[in-house]
C-alpha cells in the first residue's frame, strides 16, 4: 500500500509563484503546492514577443520590451506582500541571447524589484524534463519544448541523468512573423537536427509549449475527441503527421477561420508544424504525447524535498482533492486496506498501473459527500474527468471518473461520450466493480474507517465472500449493505454470500 501522507505526516499547502520570461509571452501563474501535487490556482499571460526581432537585430523588440515591463509591473503588485523565497522568476532563449538581455533585466529589476535569472539553455532542457517528469514520472522517451525563438530537445532517463540540446528553432528563429517558406524552413530544421537523429531518436515524443498544445486541441476538434484535456492527449505518428502538413499549408486567413486556435498563434503555428514533422521524421517518432507541464513546473519539481519528489502525483492529487473539502483522509487508506486485496486477485487492466488507479481511487471515496445526492454521481465524474490532476493517461483518467460515478450510483455506466471511445468493454466494467466496492465500504462502515477492519471481502470459487470478525457480525445487517453487496458481486458477476 501507498506510503501514508495524513495530516500526521502532511506538510501543510502552500503557494508558489512562478514568472517567466519567454521569446514570445511573459507569464505568471500562481500554485498551490499539496505535497507532489500541483494546482494551477491564477494564470495570466501576455504576448509581448520579446525575441521577434532578434534573428534580425540581435536585440529584444522594443514594443514586445514595453509590454514586458508593463506586465511585470503588474505581475509584481499582484504578489505584493510575498516572501522572496515563494516566488521564482525566470527568462528564457530571447533575453539570453539578446545583446541587451542583461540591460533588460536590469531595468526590469528597478522598475519592478524583481529578480529574474536568466537559464542556460542546458538549465531550460532540463527543467521542460524535469516538467514532464512532474506530470508524468514514469514518462520515457524524448522530450522537446518549443518556445518562440527556441527548442530543446532532452532525452528522458530519470532525474539525475538528463541530457539535452538547445536549438536555434523556434518560430521567430526561423522567421516568423513572415509567411511560411516550407523549402528554405525545411532545409534549416533538417540542418540543426542532421547529427541529432541517433541521439535523441525515439519511439515516444513528448510535447511541450503552447504551441503544440494548440496542435493537438485542433487534432481533437478534427476527430471530434470527447474529452476536451490537453495533459497527456496522445497522436499516433499518422495522424500527427497528417495534422502538421495540414497546418502548413494554411494561410493566415485559414487559420483564422478554424474555431479554438489561439489569434496570437497564427503568424508561428505553420512554423511550429513544420518543425514538429521534421523531428517525427529524423526521431522516428510514433507517438507524440502533449504534456501541459513545462519549465515552470520542472522547476517546482526541482525545489521539492527527495522524499515528496518520490511521492506518486495521481494519489497525491486525489487526496489533496478530497482534503480541500475538509474530509479526513484517514478512510481512502482504509478503504484501500480493504479493497486492494480482492482487486489484485484480478486480471489487470491497466498492467502495472492498477493498484495506483485503486489508490487513487479510494482517495476520491468522499468527493461527493458535500454535493447533493441527487446529482452526486454526475458531477463527482465531471470533477474528475476535468480535475488538472498529473500523473495519469486519459484511458486512466476516465477510469477513475467513471469509478467515482459508480461510487455513488448502481447505474451501469455514465452517459458521458467519453467513456465508450476511450475505456474498453472490461475497463468499464472494472471501474463499475471498484466504484461499488468503494460505495459498499463507505455506506457499510458508516464511513468508519476502523470498523472496516472487522470485515473481509474475498473470492471463494464463484462467489463473492462478505464476512465479519467473531462479535462483529451485526455490522452485516440491514437491506443496504444487502444492495451494495449485491451490486458489486453482480459487478463482478459472481453469486454473493454473506457470514
Amino acid at each position: 500500500m501507498w506510503p501514508r501522507g495524513d495530516s500526521a505526516g502532511r506538510a501543510e499547502g502552500r503557494q508558489a509563484a512562478v514568472i517567466d520570461v519567454g521569446s514570445n509571452s511573459v507569464r505568471l501563474v500562481i500554485y498551490r503546492v499539496d505535497g507532489r501535487a500541483l494546482w494551477t490556482i491564477y494564470n495570466e499571460k501576455v504576448v509581448a514577443g520579446l525575441g521577434r526581432d532578434l534573428p534580425a537585430t540581435g536585440r529584444l523588440n522594443p514594443s514586445g520590451v514595453e509590454a514586458a515591463i508593463s506586465a511585470l509591473r503588474r505581475f509584481r503588485s499582484v504578489l505584493d506582500g510575498w516572501r522572496a523565497d515563494e516566488v521564482t522568476a525566470a527568462a528564457t532563449a530571447a533575453v539570453r541571447e539578446a545583446a541587451d538581455g542583461k540591460a533588460f533585466l536590469k531595468r526590469v529589476e528597478v522598475e519592478t524589484g524583481l529578480q529574474v535569472r536568466i537559464l542556460s539553455g542546458e538549465e531550460e532542457a532540463r527543467y521542460a524534463a524535469l516538467g514532464v517528469i512532474c506530470g508524468q514520472p514514469d514518462a520515457e522517451g524524448v522530450v522537446g519544448d518549443l518556445g518562440g525563438s527556441s527548442l530543446e530537445l532532452v532525452r528522458l532517463n530519470g532525474m539525475a541523468h538528463i541530457e539535452g540540446v538547445t536549438l536555434p528553432l523556434g518560430p521567430f528563429s526561423l522567421g516568423a512573423p513572415k509567411p511560411l517558406n516550407v523549402e528554405r524552413t525545411q532545409r534549416v530544421v533538417d540542418g540543426n537536427l542532421a547529427t541529432l537523429g541517433n541521439r535523441y531518436a525515439s519511439p515516444e515524443f513528448h510535447a511541450v509549449g503552447g504551441a503544440w498544445r494548440n496542435l493537438a486541441l485542433l487534432h481533437m476538434q478534427l476527430a471530434d475527441y470527447p474529452l476536451h484535456v490537453a495533459h497527456q492527449y496522445e497522436i499516433g505518428r499518422a495522424d500527427a503527421l497528417d495534422l502538421v502538413r495540414f497546418v502548413q499549408r494554411q494561410s493566415r486567413s485559414s487559420l483564422e477561420g478554424i474555431e479554438g486556435l489561439s489569434k496570437k498563434r497564427f503568424d508561428t503555428l505553420p512554423y511550429s508544424a513544420l518543425v514538429l514533422e521534421r523531428l517525427i521524421e529524423r526521431l522516428g517518432v510514433e507517438r507524440m504525447i502533449v504534456s501541459a507541464y513545462g519549465v515552470r513546473e520542472g522547476m517546482l519539481l526541482e525545489a521539492m524535498p527527495p522524499e515528496v519528489r518520490q511521492l506518486d502525483p495521481l494519489i497525491e492529487g486525489c487526496e489533496a482533492l478530497t482534503a480541500q473539502r475538509g474530509i479526513s483522509p484517514a478512510l481512502g487508506y482504509a478503504l484501500e486496506a480493504w479493497i486492494a486485496p480482492l482487486f489484485e486477485k484480478l486480471p489487470a487492466v491497466f498492467a502495472d498501473r492498477d493498484p495506483v488507479l485503486t489508490a487513487a481511487a479510494c482517495r476520491l471515496a468522499d468527493l461527493g459527500a458535500r454535493l447533493h445526492p441527487d446529482h452526486r454521481a454526475d458531477l463527482a465524474f465531471e470533477q474528475v474527468v476535468r480535475a488538472p490532476l498529473a500523473g495519469m493517461t486519459h484511458p486512466e483518467r476516465v477510469f477513475l471518473a467513471s469509478v467515482a460515478f459508480s461510487r455513488h450510483t448502481a447505474t451501469p455506466q455514465p452517459p458521458d461520450a467519453s467513456v465508450t471511445r476511450v475505456l474498453s468493454p472490461e475497463r468499464r466494467q472494472r471501474a463499475r466493480a471498484l466504484g461499488s466496492a468503494i460505495r459498499l465500504g463507505c455506506d457499510l462502515s458508516g464511513h468508519n474507517p476502523r470498523l472496516l477492519e472487522k470485515s473481509s471481502l474475498r473470492v471463494k470459487g464463484d462467489r463473492l465472500a462478505l464476512s465479519a470478525l467473531a462479535g462483529w457480525e451485526d455490522m452485516l445487517l440491514g437491506e443496504q449493505t444487502a444492495r451494495r453487496s449485491q451490486s458489486l458481486a453482480q459487478a463482478l458477476k459472481l453469486k454473493l454470500e454473506i457470514s
